[in-house]
């Protein structure tokens, strides 16, 4: 069975601090758009985050991370994504200086960055405004038929709210659970352990927003 996503809030419990791909390129081989290591900086300080703290967010390690913001190393793609995600910024956000633009945040269909996890089960695409500091996160869930989301309990006070647009599910909240078919809708303690499972015989397709207090 596949997992909801972890909230970016519980990633830092969460990550495991893999390095296998932190592995740079040096520096000026092929650097990123403009100066990376100090919008990475700026971005850190302003959530007043120790580079620790980064690191846990992360699962990028800290050294890496310090070299990175002097411009010592220019990170893979992996790490920079790594890096984007804990700070709930698409990869193009961080990498690009900012410029005038349009008050008006757009995610595209077509983003494959957005796309949080696919495989068997399902397919999970982030639909959040970014960046934020985020008290909700906005999801579409795509559950192949027998798939499901499982997920160990949030913050306390932490709620999702969920609307079948294709398909019928069964959404369960601790030892309660109720049947959804298209065009209903649920809302439903997140902080136990909770879950969404299709129990049609084909796709169901889902929005779900956890909302955080």
């Amino acid at each position: 069975m596949a997992e909801i996503p972890i909230p970016f809030q519980n990633r830092i419990m969460a990550s495991k601090r893999d390095h296998a791909d932190e592995t740079p390129t040096p520096p000026g081989a092929d650097p990123m758009v403009g100066d990376l290591g100090g919008r990475i900086k700026k971005f850190r300080a302003g959530r007043k985050w120790s580079l620790e703290s980064l690191a846990n967010a992360s699962g990028v390690s800290r050294s890496m991370l310090s070299q990175i913001e002097r411009n010592q190393a220019n990170p893979t793609l992996a790490v920079t994504m790594r890096i984007a995600r804990a700070f709930n910024m698409m990869l193009a956000d961080l990498v690009e200086a900012p410029a005038a633009s349009s008050a008006v945040q757009v995610i595209r269909g077509a983003d494959r960055a957005q796309v949080y996890r696919s495989d068997n089960d399902c397919q999970i695409r982030t639909l959040s405004p970014l960046p934020l500091e985020k008290d909700v996160e906005f999801y579409q869930v795509q559950l192949r038929p027998g798939g499901a989301l499982r997920s160990a309990a949030h913050f306390e006070g932490t709620r999702e709210f969920l609307v079948v647009e294709k398909g019928r599910v069964r959404v369960e909240s601790d030892t309660d659970s109720e049947v959804l078919e298209k065009g209903d809708s649920a809302t439903y303690r997140a902080d136990v352990p909770h879950a969404i499972v299709n129990t049609g015989k084909g796709e169901a397709l889902i929005f779900l927003v956890d909302i955080y207090r």
